[in-house]
């Protein structure tokens, strides 16, 4: 016990000595050695002693150092050489880390579903688990299961609440042994166990708890269970299992239909999930069957579902008949959300009927939702046909009937805007200084501050525009129009003090996140546990350990140590999401507010060999490709788009195809989009087409790349913009206008990250 007590912190030592530094206490951080000790040093003086299971744990850790590399190579390649490596690691460790060996074999067998041939390993595993025996156990249970051997996997997690209390696995593995006992024939005891599992509800809970009940002789009951997942769950997998099994055990039984209550609920859900036509189905058998004063509710969701499901002509008839008279006519809010439909239907195909529909929606509702939306998206349509003036005028209403609602910010913004583009300066000032100081929190107040500030310049008020820029340029540091004041700035002179506007002092200043800076604790179990496994290469699971302490971190040890275990897997993608949740702010913060691994987090400089040379030969900026893929696919090489674009920089596989042909690359195929290096070259060659075509104009390019070159030709076409950021914001296409300013913003951040001119 002695001999103990003085070998434990040696090794506790040596497991701070030989892990990887946590990502905010890296030589990139702006703190020196100096300051790190003496942090580090109060922090031991804070702590308590870790307990004897943090210190086995750490042991366990220092044992298993040198099997990191070969247990990442067989996890990413599973070939046989490497399970061949791994499994002599673990005959040569008798011991926690020959455990850890066998545990990572059997884990890369069910990587590929191979769950008979996990078997032998995992059990060999479980000899020597120790603490990470939850882990081998929960995936030596879901092996047996996935094999339909019942009754070794009753077997394996009869006990595992029992033994580990504080596992993640805890609700996982109960469904596992509920499973187990379900297939092992014990019905009522596999009910009563996901009886005591129910909440918080889960899907798979309550569909197995309904076969549960079912085959334990109480099929009401089992039909309850599974009428919650398929009407109160429809978007879930286990959806259409749970709705088979119901309408079995209905027929069989002759039990009652569910409530039309829950039907509907269905159908809202599914509504509201976009499924439109799956919505549609439901509420058309619905009306059907409903008492006549419902009816007609019924029938006016299923027409905004076909709406939605763009069957406008089957839309129409069901609305035109409709009571509006009567004791089953609609209500006035059914009446406003009806007229709103034949709108939508008839808006540029029936111009006349649309003015009566909307004419008698604001009559019904001067300020209703109903409203809001119609007037929005009849501006937003008069926008797309270059009739500014027109949309205009809807925008103006909107933000006069309804200042406060869901759109009256944008709708200010986009009337002052375009009263700025029809050259009534006068009126767009005083509209930009209206948005300023009745929105001073929203989106659009960074636009109103860069063009005020543009007017003031014409005006060759300079003093009153530095102030609106330099505005822009604190509060809003990192943002489009935050980088654009500062140009502004660099060219305008200026004498004397800046005008102190009384309007620039509505806008809240932004907080940046409090900075901890604290290392990951020696005491925290589950710390401990997440770079035990981080030694096996289990990088999702390793976050998994981290994640409860994460949950509200922000920039705490936590959040930095998920950062640097993503971006060690070459997980970048991930490392971004997570970076971002962590700080969803960070456009308005200086470098030196958060530390430097952050913002390396959200703009990472990954697969830059590759994304460097294909970037020179088409000379094209770096930086502008690094933003260009950070906003097209978050440097994932294996995304596809909702249009099937693949791969980092999002080619069409026709656009793959037609590039390969220029660059003389062979045989092509699709699949060659996920590889970086290929992705890369045949995406910056397709980007420089468009910078080219565009005369060089990036921002021309970028939204070509976006939207198409034919409505980029479209949109200049009698624009007469001022200058290409008047463009950029006159682009009708929000998502497009968005992306253009995210990634010249982007570009910028990256340069002064990475500290290139």
């Amino acid at each position: 016990m002695t001999l103990l007590k003085r070998v434990v912190p040696l090794l506790l030592a040596l497991a701070m000595l030989f892990c990887v530094p946590v990502v905010g206490e890296t030589s990139s951080t702006h703190h020196s050695k100096k300051q790190t000790k003496k942090k580090i040093a109060a922090s031991k003086k804070k702590k308590k002693a870790p307990s004897a299971r943090v210190q086995h744990t750490a042991q366990a850790f220092v044992a298993s150092l040198d099997l990191k590399a070969m247990a990442t190579q067989l996890l990413q390649n599973r070939s046989k050489a490497a399970y061949d490596g791994v499994e002599k690691y673990a005959v040569a460790h008798p011991n926690e880390a020959g455990s850890l060996a066998w545990f990572v074999i059997g884990y890369a067998h069910q990587v590929d579903n191979e769950y008979a041939q996990s078997i032998p390993a995992l059990v060999r595993a479980k000899e020597n688990a120790e603490e990470l025996d939850d882990y081998v156990t929960y995936f030596l249970g879901k092996a047996y299961n996935s094999t339909a051997d019942w009754q070794n996997a009753v077997t394996t997690l009869q006990e595992f609440t029992t033994k580990n209390p504080d596992s993640l696995f805890r609700r996982d593995a109960a469904v596992l042994y509920g499973n187990a006992l379900l297939g092992a024939g014990k019905n009522a005891e596999a009910a009563r166990l996901f009886a005591e599992q129910r909440t918080p509800l889960r899907a798979d809970i309550e569909l197995s708890l309904g076969r549960a009940l079912a085959r334990a002789g109480t099929p009401e009951q089992g039909a309850l269970a599974l009428r919650h997942v398929y009407y109160g769950m429809p978007l879930t997998d286990e959806a259409d299992a749970a709705g088979d099994e119901l309408e079995k055990l209905q027929k069989q039984f002759k039990l009652a239909p569910a409530p039309f209550a829950e039907r509907k609920q269905r159908a809202d859900l599914l509504m509201q999930g976009r499924r439109y036509g799956q919505a549609a189905d439901e509420y058309k058998e619905l009306a059907s069957e409903a008492p006549p004063a419902d009816a007609p509710g019924l029938r006016l969701a299923l027409a905004g579902a076909l709406w939605r499901d763009h069957r406008n002509r089957d839309a129409k008839d069901l609305l035109e008949k409709l009571p509006l008279t009567g004791d089953n006519a609609l209500n006035d809010e059914q009446k406003a959300e009806r007229l709103y439909y034949l709108g939508e239907i008839t808006r540029g195909n029936d111009d006349k009927a649309f003015v009566t529909y909307l004419t008698m929606l604001r009559s019904l509702e001067p300020g209703g939702k109903w409203l809001e939306e119609s007037l929005l998206s009849t501006g937003n349509s008069y926008l797309l046909k270059k009739d500014i003036a027109t949309a205009a005028k809807f925008y103006s209403e909107l933000a006069s009937r309804v200042p406060n609602g869901k759109y009256g910010s944008y709708a200010h913004w986009k009337a002052a805007w375009i009263t700025y583009r029809l050259n009534d300066r006068r009126e767009a000032k005083r509209l930009f200084e209206e948005q300023i100081s009745l929105y001073p929190a929203s989106n659009e107040v960074s636009n109103a501050l860069y063009w005020r500030a543009r007017i003031a310049e014409d005006e060759h008020d300079n003093a009153k525009a530095r102030a609106f820029y330099q505005k822009l340029s604190t509060r809003f540091r990192y943002y489009y129009y935050g980088g654009l004041a500062r140009d502004r700035m660099a060219q305008i002179k200026v004498e004397g003090p800046a005008d102190p506007d009384p309007l620039l002092k509505k806008i809240p200043a932004a907080k940046p996140p409090s900075d901890p800076k604290e290392l990951m604790p020696e005491d925290n179990l589950r710390a401990q546990r997440s770079r035990l496994l981080q030694n096996g290469g289990l990088t999702d699971l390793a976050v998994r350990e981290l994640q409860p302490a994460a949950y509200n971190d922000s920039l705490g040890w936590a959040n930095r140590e998920i950062l640097r275990l993503y971006q060690d897997d070459g997980s970048y993608f991930r490392a971004l999401q997570v970076a971002k949740r962590s700080v969803p702010g960070y456009f308005a913060f200086e470098l030196e507010d958060m530390p430097h691994p952050f913002w390396e987090a959200l703009f990472p400089r990954v697969f830059w060999t590759d994304l460097r040379r294909y970037s020179d030969e088409n000379t094209l900026d770096p930086f502008l490709v690094a933003s260009l893929i950070r906003q097209e696919s978050e440097f994932n090489p294996s995304a596809i788009s909702r249009a099937k674009a693949l791969g980092l920089m999002q080619l069409l596989p026709s656009v793959g195809k037609q590039v390969a042909k220029e660059v003389k690359l062979g045989k092509f195929d699709q699949s060659l989009l996920f590889v970086p290096p290929i992705n890369l070259r045949l995406g910056t060659r397709y980007f420089k087409k468009m910078v080219d075509l565009n005369a060089g104009t990036v921002e021309y390019a970028l939204a070509a790349y976006n939207a198409g070159q034919d409505r980029v030709d479209d949109w200049r076409k009698d624009g007469n913009f001022r200058d290409v950021q008047e463009f950029v914001e006159s682009i009708p296409f929000t998502e497009t206008r968005e992306y253009v300013q995210a990634i010249m913003r982007n570009t910028g951040v990256y340069r002064r990250l990475y500290k290139t001119p």
